[in-house]
């Protein structure tokens, strides 16, 4: 089978990390694959933030933790420690589309890589906030951007879970 689609079905989203940190020379690489991703009209209408500085992911974190209501000391990021959060151009008609899209080959490209990822939730919910423009304007960034979502990264912690059964129905042909 094809590399590209063995990595494809071997991927999962990892919810349990080891503390060792990502070498920089893999970041790039996954970071990389995310300016590759497609984008309506080649636009490349989104922006990655990658974030290994502890102090920011950690505010990231418990910003999520309060967007999501749970408890005090619940890490959303799973103990990843490396965060890259895709933004994109509100005023842009595909901005979901194509931030989307450098998820899905940020998540492909951290698993041929052996490190273990998973899409989170709420990054347009912190990035509306104050907090979270602050936090932008703070990193140099300008402009009207919506939070597509956090690509949390890291050496996965044990085995990877099996993949659950291809529901019925999920393909149809019409030839």
């Amino acid at each position: 089978m094809n590399a590209v689609i063995e990595h494809m079905l071997t991927r999962r989203s990892i919810r349990k990390y080891q503390s060792r940190a990502v070498p920089g020379e893999l970041m790039d690489q996954v970071i990389l694959a995310g300016t590759y991703a497609a984008s309506g009209k080649g636009h490349q209408a989104g922006i990655i933030v990658a974030i290994t500085d502890r102090e920011l992911r950690d505010r990231l974190s418990e910003m999520n933790r309060k967007i999501g209501g749970w408890e005090e000391g619940f890490d959303p990021f799973y103990g990843a420690p490396a965060v890259v959060a895709v933004l994109a151009e509100k005023g842009w008609p595909t901005h979901v589309y194509d931030g989307s899209l450098i998820m899905g080959n940020l998540m492909l490209a951290a698993h041929s890589l052996g490190l273990g990822s998973c899409w989170i939730h709420r990054a347009r919910e912190t990035f509306e906030s104050e907090e979270g423009k602050q936090i932008l304007k703070d990193l140099g960034i300008e402009g009207e951007y919506e939070g597509i979502g956090y690509c949390i990264l890291g050496y996965p912690e044990g085995e990877l879970p099996p993949a659950p059964p291809r529901k019925e129905h999920f393909v149809y042909y019409a030839c």
